[in-house]
């Protein structure tokens, strides 16, 4: 399911991609007029980090680095199975288990 504002292009577009094959049949457009603020109010931290680092030379660079930041943001808020928000300690040992790096 893709939620998107009232914009009147959005059906247009997504019918569209729905024909070309770029979107499965089974996937749904709902347009609310407020739903797509929670959305960006959750990109709001990211948003925040990436805004001083506009100077990305390719895409490439630019996406993953706003994965890298979602993910951060992910573990900080305690939405990983094994780190409880708020545990400082936690969160670094689940960190350097990622990368390899011993504490």
């Amino acid at each position: 399911m893709i939620t998107v504002d009232k914009n009147a292009v959005y059906p247009k577009a997504f019918k569209g991609l729905k024909e070309e094959g770029t979107l499965p049949d089974s996937c749904e457009l709902r347009q609310v007029k407020y739903l797509n603020n929670m959305v960006e109010h959750y990109h709001r931290f990211v948003k925040r980090r990436i805004k001083p680092g506009l100077g990305f030379f390719s895409f490439e660079t630019a996406w993953k680095t706003g994965h890298r930041y979602e993910v951060m943001n992910m573990v900080r808020k305690g939405q990983m199975c094994s780190v409880e928000k708020g545990d400082n300690l936690g969160q670094i040992a689940f960190i350097a288990s990622l990368f390899g790096v011993t504490a």
